[in-house]
């Protein structure tokens, strides 16, 4: 061997690990062997645990979690006032659900949508996440993904892609004067912060001296009008980048979208997380209210957002959550389900162990070579 390749002196390896337990793998282990009797106590607790929480889930789903669902839109029924067929159509309606408790805050009002699936991979790759934290620039692959919703006669959207442009465009309004729906505080805070932003070079101020005439006019604004912040109430001017080739979400559904928000639009927000299901809810907004027992809550709908085409229905839900979330006679069962099945598991080892016990080591079940 030569000198070259014979290991360094010990003082001069620098990087040897240290001589311990750990770092030369020398630390005391235990190998528990898995007796009969420890895989049939293991299943015993499981089950013992699963069972009481499944019935207590069950429990408060059913005792202090309320919910109202009314149907508003459906494609095989022909009687609901609010029903369209076409998208867009901008028809009015007024939903009315009987609150049969009294209801403490916060109290939640969805929108449930059935067979329409979310969850299909092209739809949910049909996005430009850039584009939506305010990039103006697209790439190859970003440009493919939204296809056929990108560039569609020389015009580009903006936001582009399936999910943003099927966006859930009905108008809910609550009509009780002495009860508020909130809209806001609805979409997760990390979307809110990290995920959607307007358009690169967007800006907006209030118009000068709050006057609106005038307010818009200079190279340095794209807005024909200024548009009220309903926050604040008063009027602003606006730019946006490449107006004149792009259109923006504010212009494609004006009636939800000011040009203020953008795709900061909580509404929008929640549409953009995409459901895992066909059948789901998504939250339109809340009340931080009591809600006094026989109150009637009337909802103005404006319905825009047709489902005939994909055989689907639209509801309004009013819910009351609990600690484990709303309403829900699955989750209580399914934890009472595997309980029951740990403890007739455990039971039937119990059984065969006693009346036939196998011996742990037996060398009558060693096979070296068959004969």
């Amino acid at each position: 061997m030569s000198n070259e390749d014979q290991p360094p002196p010990l003082s001069e390896q620098t990087k040897r690990p240290a001589d311990t337990a750990l770092l030369q793998q020398r630390v005391k282990a235990w190998y528990p062997i898995l007796d009969p009797w420890w895989v049939i106590a293991g299943f015993a607790i499981l089950g013992a645990i699963f069972v009481p929480v499944g019935h207590y889930i069950s429990s408060e789903s059913n005792n202090s979690a309320f919910e109202a669902v009314k149907l508003y839109d459906a494609y095989d029924r022909y009687d609901l006032d609010c029903g369209i067929i076409t998208a867009n159509a901008n028809k009015t309606c007024v939903v009315s659900i009987d609150i049969q408790e009294e209801l403490e805050p916060p109290i939640l009002i969805h929108y449930e949508i059935e067979n329409f699936h979310q969850n299909h991979r092209a739809y949910q790759q049909s996005r430009d996440d850039q584009q939506l934290y305010g990039s103006t620039k697209q790439d190859a692959i970003s440009a493919k993904n939204c296809e056929p919703l990108n560039i569609i006669g020389g015009i580009r959207l903006n936001p582009c892609g399936f999910i943003a442009n099927t966006f859930f465009n009905d108008i809910i309004r609550l009509e009780n004067i002495d009860i508020d729906m909130i809209e806001t505080g609805i979409a997760w805070q990390s979307d809110i912060d990290y995920v959607f932003n307007q358009p690169d070079d967007f800006k907006k101020e209030p118009c000068p001296d709050d006057s609106t005439e005038d307010c818009c006019d200079g190279d340095a604004w794209s807005c024909t009008e200024p548009a009220v912040d309903e926050t604040d109430g008063k009027s602003y001017r606006y730019f946006y980048p490449d107006e004149n080739t792009t259109q923006y979400l504010y212009e494609t559904y004006g009636d939800i979208i000011s040009p203020l928000e953008g795709v900061t639009n909580e509404h929008f927000i929640v549409w953009m997380r995409v459901a895992a299901l066909p059948n789901f809810r998504k939250l339109y907004g809340w009340i931080n209210e009591t809600i006094p027992k026989d109150t009637q809550l009337n909802f103005r709908i404006v319905n825009n957002w047709e489902v005939t085409s994909f055989k689907g229905r639209k509801s309004l839900v009013v819910s009351k959550a609990n600690v484990f979330g709303g309403k829900n006679d699955y989750m209580g069962n399914y934890y009472s389900g595997v309980g029951w099945f740990c403890i007739v598991v455990a039971l039937f080892f119990a059984l065969k162990q006693s009346l036939r016990p196998r011996r742990i080591a037996d060398p009558k079940y060693l096979r070296y070579k068959e004969d």
